[in-house]
């Protein structure tokens, strides 16, 4: 299937957060599957809004997950081919101009409401006549453009809610430029999703409203309608939307040690059917989605959960994957990775048990009775439990006096990675040193 193209079209107003980086990863997914393409669209209409610092970051946090793009474009240098489609419409009638000011709208939506009746436009702007457009426009108004929804029933098939269907009748006509002649989100969207061929479209389920008016754009510039498929939006913990997720930045969680593949990993399958397991690399991760796993409940999302699966996710995480990033060989990092929270942790243990470092000797009489008694080379996962039981035999000594002095001898540090696992890693000769107090 060749011919399949999703897009990923962030605003760069700000931050990737959680929810958009798992629209991304959906939708990347969804391309890498069917042999499709995947393209970045930068929505920046909003000038005001957009900046250039967000749109790096936003490039920086895509190419970190691996979320490569074959193909970009930017609403702001396709403002030309907009008013090109607007002026089409407004000759067939599809787009009409409105003159009430935000204060008139607000009145009637209110009026409305308390009717009872849902607050849709009731197209009085079609009912001006020429003196009143003239009397409006000489008052300095100018006016902002709505999309007329022809009337009759809009559906779709949803790929991950099923049958779709709206009633055109319930439904306001969309503003599509506002009063400063800048665009809305609805019509360039779809304009562009024409142009540029894409033929699936996932995003949030607060978007399905927005998909009821599109379809009617979309057969009105005579474009394909894609397939669609709405995500159920994340909740916080508390079972609610919450401020602090809608923010919550992947910069961040990069900063704190979160690896790429556990974010796509954990995100692909929060929510599904599935239970949440790691992926060590994108193509292996996108041959098992299958969106009608995924249920039609809001998942809930806990920051502390997705570090709980890093930490699962690093203690498995194969060597080949992160040889470029450490300075120890294999055997090193399978021998301590069980005990890792991060990758970068992995360097406390190299510090330890490859550098120099000036031993502390507490209990000189202990430390010379445990170097003498150290086993020959070579040493395996038991000889640290064979050792110790030596050193308490001939020693005497049990509990924290037995522990914590061979721990500052050979580490230098009252905490810190299980000796168990250090002994074998530094070998018999830097442990005997440092037993004896030498530095090494």
């Amino acid at each position: 299937m060749t011919n399949i193209k999703v897009r990923f079209a962030p605003s760069p107003t700000g931050y990737m957060h959680i929810g958009n980086t798992r629209t991304a990863v959906f939708n990347w997914l969804l391309a890498r599957k069917l042999g499709g393409k995947f393209m970045l669209r930068i929505d920046d209409t909003d000038v005001a809004r957009s900046k250039k610092e967000y749109e790096d970051a936003l490039r920086d946090v895509l190419q970190w997950l691996g979320l490569t793009w074959d193909e970009e474009a930017r609403q702001s240098a396709r403002l030309d081919r907009y008013n090109q489609v607007v002026a089409e419409l407004k000759s067939q009638g599809r787009v009409y101009a409105c003159y009430e000011t935000a204060e008139e709208l607000e009145v009637m939506r209110k009026r409305l409401m308390s009717r009872g009746l849902p607050p849709i436009y009731d197209r009085g702007a079609l009912k001006l006549t020429s003196e009143q457009i003239a009397a409006y426009e000489a008052e300095g108004r100018r006016p902002h453009y709505r999309f007329k929804l022809n009337e009759g029933h809009i559906e779709w098939n949803d790929m991950v809610r099923g049958k779709c269907h709206y009633d055109a009748s319930n439904l306001a006509d969309p503003v599509i430029i506002r009063e400063d002649g800048s665009y809305l989100y609805h019509l360039p969207s779809v304009i562009d999703d024409a142009d540029f061929g894409i033929t699936h479209i996932i995003r949030g389920e607060d978007h399905v409203t927005n998909t009821a008016l599109q379809v009617q754009m979309f057969e009105a510039i005579g474009g394909k309608v894609p397939e669609f498929a709405h995500l159920p939006l994340l909740t916080g913990v508390e079972g609610k939307l919450s401020k602090r997720l809608g923010s919550l930045g992947v910069r961040e969680l990069r900063e704190e040690g979160v690896e790429a593949m556990a974010i796509s990993s954990f995100l692909a399958k929060l929510g599904t059917s599935e239970s949440i397991e790691p992926f060590y690399d994108l193509d292996s991760l996108a041959s098992t989605l299958d969106l009608s796993k995924l249920g039609r409940s809001q998942p809930k999302f806990d920051v502390e959960e997705l570090k709980l699966f890093n930490t699962h996710f690093v203690r498995n995480l194969p060597f080949a994957k992160v040889q470029e990033r450490i300075n120890v060989n294999e055997d090193f990092w399978n021998s301590v990775r069980g005990n890792l929270e991060r990758v970068s942790d992995v360097a406390v243990w190299e510090q330890i048990c490859l550098q120099n470092i000036n031993p502390i000797i507490e209990d000189k009489e202990l430390t010379d009775c445990a170097a003498g008694v150290l086993p020959p080379e070579p040493w395996d996962a038991d000889t640290y439990s064979k050792w110790i039981a030596e050193v308490k035999t001939v020693s005497g000594k049990t509990g924290k006096n037995l522990f914590h002095p061979l721990r500052m001898a050979l580490t230098a540090e009252a905490q810190g990675p299980e000796l168990k696992v250090l002994l074998p890693l530094m070998g018999r000769e830097r442990a005997y040193k440092r037993l004896m107090g030498i530095t090494a």
